[in-house]
């Protein structure tokens, strides 16, 4: 299978099964799925297919491990997480060559993907020493009050495909640091990289002398057969999930049952304000950062640039130049700044959306094409004079493409901005403080980027309202997800 653009020692020794209990294994019946390379659409690898059998299997190994895991001095578990940022670090290129042969990516936005998903794994070691409960007298006088912070049991972790080290550390990280014991269950489009994270941890945990059992890793083509089982089980105590709105509602439902903690990052919208009093250059580079990363298929990329009619000829000018320069192509290829997207029914909607958008009467500034080249690619494209009611508005693009509509005032901007069911992330461009602080108390979105175009960090709380989701990652609130209180009346 072609892998040559892996390097030899991770070809060599990726695992490719089901990690449960420690051990690498073949899934019930030996079943395997593909996993192909979109920037020239050809298989990888073939990865082991869980059943529902495995899955509760790995359930079972969770469960078997957590005593000893959640009974573990906060300083062992803290070192632990420290080995395992360490490595990441020290393994950046065959973590940013895997990322980039299963996801697509540029090597360097894989690289700077392996460097933001190993600080949630740093940030997590130096918190989970800080795990803080109270004690008090009540107000009566008549007790003391203890609250003690335990972890809440095993995890079920749901991970998508667009960025397969981040959105695993982000879960992982918070729960071996609070005590819970965890399966993954990946995407089936970027598994690999999961699986390599996965021994990583799995080897320090052994080195150590700790239950393997504590993470388990099942991949599988056929995600609902998997996890309807697994939260019907009375022994998962924990649902954590990235991925579309639509099947964070269906989860939400499976979880209601047993009544399970969920922490839900889901679809998005973004709107990427541009004011009238705005540094256009800036703004324009901001919109790069905020749209581009792999391809536009982020959770959080500007999806609507909403901006002053006063400055919109000069911002989509600017924001076309920028399109032009970059280079489509391979991820592994010298000099690419824009991979492919994940898939070719991806490309399809895309290339649907946009033609939509030119029936609705928008204009082409660039791109609106479909590159003739292996792979699954769609060339950059900023669109002018967008109907604000055309499809490439109202939905996730998911793609690269910036659709431009104008506004006259900010109470419109701000209209148009939370006319939406999303609220995960907003960008505005101002150099009014006293308009910053306006947007950041109406805008309804869970982060705000002001003046810039990035707005994650592992020390911050990353999460959306409305339909964009539940609960937060990052920061002391991504360990609270992980916890429950238990008060003792002295």
């Amino acid at each position: 299978m072609p892998t040559s653009t892996l390097p030899p020692t991770v070809a060599a020794h990726l695992p490719t099964g089901l990690l449960i209990g420690g051990a690498w294994r073949p899934a019930t019946g030996g079943a395997t799925f593909p996993v192909a390379d979109p920037g020239t659409g050809q298989v990888l690898f073939d990865v082991a297919d869980a059943t529902a059998q495995d899955g509760l299997a790995a359930l079972a190994a969770a469960d078997a491990a957590l005593p000893a895991w959640r009974s573990t001095a906060p300083r062992e578990r803290a070192e632990l997480l420290r080995a395992v940022f360490e490595t990441l670090v020290a393994r950046t290129e065959d973590f940013a060559a895997l990322i980039t042969a299963e996801g697509g990516k540029p090597l360097a936005e894989s690289r700077a993907e392996v460097a933001y998903g190993a600080e949630y794994v740093r940030w997590y070691s130096e918190q989970a020493v800080r795990i803080n409960g109270l004690t008090r007298t009540a107000p009566s006088g008549a007790n003391r009050q203890l609250v003690l912070r335990r972890p809440v049991g095993p995890a079920l972790l749901i991970t998508p495909w667009n960025f397969p080290i981040a959105m695993i550390t982000r879960k992982v990280a918070p729960a071996l640091a609070a005590g819970c014991t965890v399966v993954i269950k990946p995407a089936g489009l970027t598994p690999l990289t999961t699986a390599l994270f996965a021994e990583v941890v799995r080897a320090e945990l052994a080195d150590r002398g700790l239950p393997t059992g504590i993470i388990n890793v099942v991949p599988t083509s056929s995600s609902s057969s998997l996890v309807e089982p697994l939260l019907a089980d009375p022994r998962l105590r924990k649902l954590s999930f990235t991925g579309s709105t639509e099947v964070g509602r269906v989860l939400l439902r499976g979880a209601a049952e047993g009544v399970l903690r969920t922490s839900m990052e889901l679809g998005g919208n973004a709107p990427f304000l541009v004011f009238e009093d705005a540094d256009i250059p800036a703004a324009v580079t901001g919109a790069l950062a905020a749209k581009m990363r792999n391809a536009g298929q982020t959770c959080v990329a500007a999806n609507r640039f909403l901006v002053h009619e006063s400055v919109a000829k000069e911002f989509a000018a600017g924001l076309t130049e920028a399109f032009d320069r970059l280079v489509v192509g391979h991820g592994a290829a010298g000099g690419t700044t824009v991979g492919p997207l994940i898939e070719e029914r991806a490309v399809d909607r895309v290339e649907q959306v946009v033609a939509e958008a030119l029936d609705d009467g928008a204009r082409v500034a660039i791109g609106a094409d479909r590159p003739r080249r292996p792979g699954w690619f769609y060339a950059p494209t900023v669109l002018t004079n967008v109907d604000p009611e055309s499809r490439v508005v109202r939905e996730e693009i998911f793609g690269p493409v910036a659709p431009i509509v104008t506004f006259a005032d900010e109470d419109e901007a701000l209209t148009m901005a939370n006319s939406t069911e999303f609220g995960l992330v907003a960008y505005a461009y101002t150099q009014d403080v006293g308009r910053a602080f306006r947007v950041a108390d109406r805008i309804e979105a869970g982060m705000l980027g002001i003046n810039r175009g990035m707005v994650s960090d592992a020390s911050a709380p990353f999460g959306g309202v409305k339909s964009s989701g539940l609960g937060r990652e990052g920061g002391e609130a991504g360990l609270e997800e992980y916890l429950e209180s238990v008060y003792v009346a002295i």
